[in-house]
């Protein structure tokens, strides 16, 4: 077994995609209407989904926005270079609610963004061994 993706509910794909595709740096890797039901799927990854795990991203249609749940924590990426992932966040239209800097009670340098639907994404600098996160 492996996870195969994230959904997220969107309240404005078009935002939405926009954000993981130009500011994270996501492709989109399908994207279906379902005019009977009256969504959207749209799915955004680093690469294949049958060897990645991706992010689908659901529009429905007749509603706009959503009240975050407080169960959600938020989705994690591995970057190479956190300060400068951060800067392109930023030169992006991209939205850092933490700044690049080591997590508390540890040394793993971690930073957040926040997508349009305010969904949190951690930003992990990824180095050899990174057992403490």
């Amino acid at each position: 077994m492996r996870i195969l993706h994230t959904m997220l509910r969107v309240g404005d794909l078009d935002k939405s995609l926009r954000f993981y595709i130009e500011v994270l740096g996501m492709k989109l890797l399908r994207r279906k209407d379902y005019p009977s039901g009256r969504f959207t799927l749209a799915f955004v990854g680093y690469g294949k989904e049958s060897e990645n795990t991706v992010i689908e991203l659901t529009h429905n249609w007749d509603i706009s926005e959503y009240v975050l749940g407080e169960g959600y924590g938020h989705i994690a990426l591995g970057v190479k270079n956190i300060y400068s992932t951060c800067k392109s966040i930023k030169d992006n239209g991209g939205h850092l609610v933490r700044e690049p800097g080591p997590m508390k009670h540890g040394s793993t340098i971690i930073a957040f963004v926040e997508d349009p639907d305010g969904y949190k994404i951690e930003l992990i600098e990824m180095r050899s061994s990174n057992s403490e996160h």
